[in-house]
């Protein structure tokens, strides 16, 4: 099973969130232990701002994260959701990158292990969603 990990999981890790740490944390040694670990390009980037580009590899090993590039597919699809949104009134000053690693996790992964603020499971339907803050 290949999980994707999106940016709030990493940086609940990365910045040991007070409230969401632990249950991330408990939630990608699940999800490793379970099958693979990937990580997209849009999720890598916004971690950076945290982590020295030069310790991005050494984190990448040490949490076993493969980086799985994405492909022209999942950028029309996070486009077709982007729309939608935009259509129900979204405003532009919301960023796409949170509709590329839906999109991302949707076509190359099994599921997104990601603390979902509901937009996940409103545009991506078909998405298998693990939500580590959900009781």
């Amino acid at each position: 099973m290949v999980t994707a990990v999106d940016t709030s999981v990493l940086l609940d890790v990365l910045l040991n969130d007070p409230q969401h740490a632990s249950g991330s944390m408990a939630a990608l040694h699940r999800a490793a232990a379970e099958g693979s670990l990937a990580i997209c390009d849009a999720a890598l980037a916004e971690i950076v701002p945290v982590l020295a580009a030069t310790d991005i590899p050494q984190f990448l090993a040490d949490w076993k994260l493969a980086f799985l590039p994405s492909t022209q597919p999942v950028a029309v699809l996070a486009g077709e959701m982007f729309r939608v949104y935009l259509d129900r009134g979204g405003k532009r000053g919301r960023v796409v990158p949170d509709f590329l690693i839906a999109s991302h996790a949707q076509q190359l992964a099994d599921r997104l292990l990601a603390r979902d603020r509901g937009y996940y499971r409103d545009y991506f339907k078909q998405l298998n969603l693990w939500d580590p803050s959900a009781k």
